[in-house]
């Protein structure tokens, strides 16, 4: 699996969690179904807010990665229900007319691995395990 970084702005700076350590730490929480309409991030700019530019190359990325996640595995949301990891299968469960998705939810948000670092110079050289 790519290395990954989830992303929230902040006062202090732009917030990063390794999605990596976010698998771990959400293993145990338990799954439940959430309505996609729920998903606040289906309607708004998530993949390109902070380095992307919307090119038909990068739309076409993250089309090839929608069509590679597996929808057995549940998105991450944050405490306020914010999609920390998995923006791909819910895009994925859209596109096949799902009205749902499994998810688990962090009712305390983990402490961000990094903060006021632009996406750019974060490490992205390391892969990982699937899951």
């Amino acid at each position: 699996m790519r290395k990954q970084y989830h992303f929230r702005p902040s006062e202090a700076g732009l917030r990063a969690w390794d999605v990596h350590k976010l698998l771990a730490l959400s293993a145990d929480l338990p799954i439940f179904s959430v309505p996609l309409n729920q998903i606040r991030e289906l309607d708004q700019n998530y993949w390109f807010a902070y380095a992307e530019v919307p090119t038909c190359r990068a739309i076409v990325e993250h089309m090839r990665l929608m069509q590679e996640t597996d929808l057995r595995y549940p998105i991450i949301l944050s405490a306020d229900g914010g999609v920390m990891d998995g923006m791909h299968r819910a895009a994925k469960a859209l596109l096949y007319g799902h009205v749902s998705i499994m998810a688990v939810q962090f009712t305390t948000d983990p402490e961000p691995d990094f903060i006021g670092i632009a996406p750019d110079e974060l490490p992205y050289d390391q892969v990982v395990d699937e899951w």
